[in-house]
C-alpha cells in the first residue's frame, strides 16, 4: 500500500513544476563537465593552445564562421559543384571526404541534405541535376562501404516527395549509413519504454521487433516475458531486454519465415543499427524496479506508452517526470486507437498536450500523421524541447510503418569519452555454467578488451577485488573490446556470483592506491513532492545510476527544505559505502519520488557544517527533528517511512 499524503494545492505543484525546468538545464551543464564530449574537449585543447600563443578564443563565433564558410582562410568547395561533376575524381574524392567526416561525425551514419549547402543556402537544382547528385553521391558513400537510402524529396515526384516548395527546386534527404567493419562498430541506441499499467508496451515491442500484427488478446508479448507469473497476468514486472535491428538501406531486420522470431545473435550480425529497448514495468507495485532500470540502463531516449482509452493516468506521470529528470528527450506513442471512441480519443490529445506544455515540461507536442512530418521530425530530434506523438495500433498496424521509419533516423545522441580511464557500472549479475560469473551493464567511459585485469567493487567494506576479463559479449556476440557508450557483458575470472552485485562498478586495475569510495557526499537536490518539511535524520531510498540504497540526510544548508526548493544537502549511505562521482545524477524517492538531484562533491567534513551560521541552533534542535516530524506527518505515513527505511 502507499502512504496517504496530503494533497499539494496548485500554486505548491506550479513551484515544483517551474523549479524542475530550471533544475534539468542546471543539471545539463553538470553533465557536460562530468562527461565531457568530443567536440568540447577539442574546444578546450584550442582554447589552451591559443592562450598560449596570446590569442582569444570564441567557440561561439567558430560556429557562426563554419556556418558561413568563412573560419577557413582557404574557401571550401561549394557542394553543389562537387555533386554536379560526374566525371571529375578530384570532386568526387572532395565529397567522399565530406561524407566521411559527416559519417564519423554521427557514429557511422548521416543524413544528407541534396539541394542545400552547409549553410543553407539552395543549390537551385532542376530534375536533371538531382537526379546526377544522387548517383554522385552513392558513388562516393560506396567508396566507404554505405549505402544511401532517399527518405524525402520536394518536387521531384514519386512515392517519397513531399509537399512541394514555391521555388520549384528539386532537394532531397538522403540517409547515409556505414556498413560495420566488426560487430563491436555497430551503432547502439538504447530506448527506456515507459507508461502506466495496461499502455500496450509490451505489445508494440513484440510487433515492431517480430513484424507480425497482435491479435487483441496478448499475442505479441508473450515472447518478451521473462517470468511465468507475467505471461499469465499479463504484466511486465521485472527489466525486459529486446533489440531491433535496421540494415545499412534502413530495412527492419526481420525473419523471412512469417512469424519466426530472430535470435539476438541473428540480428547483432545483420544489422547495421541496432536499437536496444528495454521494457520496464507500469504498476505501481514494481515502481522500484523501473527507477532501477530507468537510471541503470541510461537510456538516450525514452518512449511514454500511454494508451487512447485511459490517457495520461497512474504512473505514466511519475515516468514522465523521471525522463525529464534525467533529461531524456521523450517521445510519446499513443496505443490502442482501434478500441477507443473518437471524443475520448480527443479528450486524451488535449490532456497530453496540456501536461507536456506545462511549466514541468516546457515540450513542443508535434503530432505525427504523416511520412514528412516523420523524417522532418527525426531529423531535428536532437533539440530537448520536440516531443513527437504518435497514435498506432498494434491490431490494425496503423501507422507502425511512421514508428519504424522515425526509429531508423533516430540520430546517435549520449556523451561518452572513450579515451577517458576505463568506468563501467554494473546492473545485472549472472552465473553461467562453464563460464562462471558474468555482469552486465554499461560502459560509461573508457575502451576494455578480453584478457585486461580490472577491479571490481566496492564490496560491504568498501575494497575492490583484483579479477581479469574472460571474454565480452554484446547482444549475446563475442566481441573482442567494447568503449564507452555501449551496453555489454564481461565475464570475470576468480569472482564467485555472491561476491557482485548491482550497482558495483568495474576499473581498470591501478598499480597505485585502491579507488576511492564515500559513504558521506554533498549534494545540489530540488524537492519535487512532499506533504511536510524535510530535515536532517529524513531517511529515503536513493537511486544514483545502478545504485540503490537507503540513504539519510546528515546535513542541509538551511533549516529545513520543502517543496520546490533548491538545496544543498549531505546525505550518508545506510548500508555500505559507494563509487560516486561528481556529476552523477540522484533520484530520491519514498514511495513516489520526493526529489531530484546531483553529485557537487564526495566527502563530507562535519567541522564544515552546510549551514554555519546557525550551526550551535541547528545541532540543539537537531535532536527534536524526529520528534517534530512525526508530529507533522500522518502516523500511517511514519510507518510506511520505517518499511522503507527496513
Amino acid at each position: 500500500m502507499t502512504s496517504k499524503s496530503a494533497k499539494q494545492l496548485p500554486h505548491e505543484r506550479r513551484k515544483g513544476e517551474a523549479a524542475l525546468s530550471d533544475f534539468a538545464e542546471y543539471v545539463e551543464q553538470q553533465q557536460a563537465l562530468r562527461y565531457p564530449s568530443v567536440k568540447q574537449a577539442a574546444a578546450a585543447a584550442a582554447a589552451e593552445s591559443s592562450t598560449q600563443g596570446n590569442l582569444e578564443h570564441h567557440e561561439e563565433l567558430d560556429d557562426i564562421l563554419d556556418s558561413l564558410n568563412l573560419s577557413d582562410p582557404t574557401p571550401r568547395v561549394r557542394l553543389r559543384e562537387l555533386l554536379l561533376s560526374p566525371n571529375d575524381a578530384d570532386a568526387l574524392q572532395k565529397l567522399v571526404d565530406v561524407v566521411s567526416e559527416r559519417l564519423s561525425e554521427g557514429h557511422g551514419e548521416t543524413v544528407f541534405d541534396i539541394g542545400f549547402e552547409n549553410n543553407g543556402e539552395s543549390m537551385k537544382l532542376s530534375h536533371d541535376e538531382w537526379e546526377i547528385a544522387q548517383k554522385q553521391l552513392a558513388e562516393a558513400a560506396k567508396k566507404l562501404r554505405a549505402d544511401t537510402q532517399l527518405l524525402l524529396t520536394k518536387n521531384v515526384g514519386g512515392d517519397k516527395d513531399g509537399a512541394p516548395t514555391k521555388d520549384g527546386d528539386c532537394s532531397g534527404k538522403v540517409m547515409i549509413r556505414q556498413t560495420p567493419a566488426t560487430v563491436e562498430k555497430v551503432i547502439e541506441t538504447r530506448i527506456a519504454v515507459v507508461g502506466n499499467v495496461d499502455a500496450g508496451k509490451s505489445s508494440m515491442l513484440g510487433v515492431l521487433v517480430k513484424g507480425d500484427l497482435d491479435d487483441g488478446r496478448g499475442k505479441a508479448r508473450v515472447n518478451l516475458f521473462r517470468h511465468k507469473h507475467e505471461i499469465e497476468t499479463g504484466r511486465t514486472s521485472s527489466v525486459g531486454m529486446e533489440i531491433m535491428g535496421f540494415d545499412t538501406t534502413g530495412q527492419v531486420v526481420v525473419s523471412d519465415t512469417p512469424g519466426r522470431k530472430l535470435s539476438w545473435e541473428e540480428i547483432g550480425k545483420r544489422s547495421a543499427k541496432v536499437i536496444t529497448f528495454t521494457d520496464l514495468a507500469g504498476h505501481e507495485r514494481y515502481l522500484r524496479t523501473t527507477v532501477f532500470g530507468l537510471l541503470s540502463s541510461s537510456p538516450n531516449y525514452c518512449l511514454l506508452m500511454v494508451a487512447a482509452n485511459n490517457g495520461l493516468i497512474g504512473m505514466s506521470k511519475e515516468h514522465l517526470g523521471i525522463a525529464l529528470a534525467l533529461n531524456v528527450p521523450v517521445m510519446v506513442v499513443i496505443t490502442k486507437i482501434d478500441i477507443c471512441p473518437p471524443q475520448i480519443l480527443e479528450q486524451t490529445i488535449t490532456q497530453i498536450t496540456r501536461i507536456l506544455k506545462s511549466p514541468g515540461a516546457r515540450k513542443i507536442p508535434i503530432f505525427i500523421k504523416n511520412h514528412e512530418e516523420c523524417i522532418n521530425t527525426a531529423t531535428q530530434f536532437v533539440s530537448q524541447r520536440i516531443c513527437p506523438i504518435f497514435q498506432v495500433s498494434n491490431v490494425t498496424g496503423e501507422n507502425l510503418d511512421l514508428v519504424r521509419s522515425f526509429l531508423n533516423i533516430l540520430p546517435h545522441h549520449g556523451r561518452y569519452d572513450a579515451d577517458a580511464p576505463f568506468e563501467f557500472h554494473v546492473n545485472d549479475t549472472f552465473s553461467v555454467p562453464h563460464v562462471g560469473t558474468v555482469v552486465s551493464g554499461i560502459v560509461k567511459s573508457g575502451v576494455i578488451h578480453a584478457g585486461d585485469d580490472v577491479q571490481i567493487g566496492p564490496d560491504s567494506l568498501g575494497r575492490f577485488t583484483q579479477t581479469s576479463i574472460r571474454s565480452i559479449e554484446r547482444k549475446r556476440i563475442g566481441v573482442p573490446a567494447a568503449s564507452a557508450g555501449q551496453s555489454a557483458s564481461f565475464a570475470l575470472r576468480r569472482v564467485r556470483r555472491k561476491d557482485v552485485r548491482k550497482g558495483m562498478v568495474v576499473l581498470s586495475k591501478s598499480d597505485g592506491a585502491p579507488p576511492k569510495v564515500y559513504r558521506e557526499f554533498v549534494a545540489e537536490v530540488l524537492i519535487l513532492s512532499h506533504a511536510t518539511t524535510i530535515k536532517t535524520k529524513y531517511q529515503a531510498m536513493l537511486h544514483v545510476g545502478p545504485v540503490s540504497q537507503t540513504c539519510a540526510i546528515i546535513d542541509v544548508d538551511r533549516p529545513f527544505i520543502r517543496t520546490g526548493d533548491r538545496a544543498t544537502v549531505a546525505f550518508r549511505f545506510v548500508q555500505r559505502p559507494e563509487y560516486l562521482a561528481p556529476g552523477d545524477r540522484l533520484l530520491f524517492r519514498e514511495g513516489r519520488t520526493k526529489g531530484l538531484g546531483i553529485v557537487k562533491s564526495v566527502g563530507y567534513d562535519p567541522s564544515k557544517p552546510l549551514m554555519p551560521k546557525q550551526s550551535e541552533s541547528n545541532t540543539s534542535g537537531g535532536q527534536q527533528a524526529p520528534e517534530s516530524e512525526a508530529q507533522e506527518r500522518p502516523d500511517d505515513k511514519v510507518a510506511h517511512d520505517v518499511r522503507v527505511e527496513a
